[in-house]
């Protein structure tokens, strides 16, 4: 479904991704983890189609991902669908003026019809145990809450990617237990999960693969996630742990 050859990514004359072969099959559960820095966001990034590789190729069901690609807005709003991304900070993915206007923003720009927003919009509010914030105002809410709403503003789209960049940042043990228990059942429900964390503690279960960034921006390691996990003198020579 995924699949990345020999990609490099450059921010200006800093290369932040290097040569990067990895292929993610529908359904998988895969962690991203590596130092800070290492380049877990930046790869993110680039499955989600806001940055283009600087050479090589991203291949989404066997079309290249690209600028050109994306600027054609049929297949860019396709894609768009298909592949949601929940940031790391919720405050720069919130910016409408209720709750409910957040979560139904990705379907109305879809051209959904409002009875069909509607009931994505509920299903989504049940799904996140949120429906008691839906008229509040998003920049009034706990950190928590925050993400709870970002995540519902992209699972109201149902998309078949689940990506997420650092998702336990920020929330008490409580709504991490939550979040935790959210992600394996959408990935039982065969949704495709990616997702960045330092948090090993609040996401065992969720993941049956690691990539492992390295601090030169590389992928150093592909192996599943509990023999990563367990491997302390690893993680530990390379400041993950």
């Amino acid at each position: 479904m995924i699949e990345f050859k020999d990609v490099c990514f450059n921010y200006n004359d800093l290369q932040v991704i290097k040569n990067i072969d990895i292929d993610i099959k529908e359904g998988e559960s895969v962690a991203l983890i590596g130092a800070n820095g290492s380049g877990k966001s930046t790869f993110l990034k680039l499955v989600n189609g806001i940055i283009f590789p600087s050479s090589g190729n991203y291949l989404f069901d066997n079309i290249n991902i690209c600028k050109k690609k994306l600027d054609d807005s049929k297949y860019s709003k396709s894609f768009h669908k298909r592949v949601g991304f929940v940031f790391q900070n919720s405050d720069s993915q919130l910016f409408c003026q209720n709750v409910y206007e957040e979560i139904a923003f990705g379907p109305r720009q879809m051209g959904m019809d409002e009875k069909e927003v509607r009931m994505r919009v509920d299903d989504c509010l049940n799904l996140l145990d949120i429906y008691d914030l839906k008229h509040r105002q998003p920049y009034n809410l706990s950190g928590g809450e925050k993400k709870k709403v970002a995540i519902a503003s992209v699972l109201a789209l149902n998309p078949e990617v689940l990506t997420l960049d650092e998702p336990m940042n920020g929330i008490d043990p409580k709504g991490k237990k939550f979040l935790r228990e959210l992600f394996i059942k959408l990935n039982n429900a065969g949704k495709t999960i990616i997702c960045s964390t330092h948090d090993f503690e609040y996401v065992k279960g969720v993941f049956k693969r690691a990539l492992v960034f390295s601090e030169d921006h590389r992928i150093i390691r592909d192996d599943s996630y509990d023999a990563v996990i367990n491997d302390d003198k690893f993680l530990i020579e390379n400041n993950i742990k």
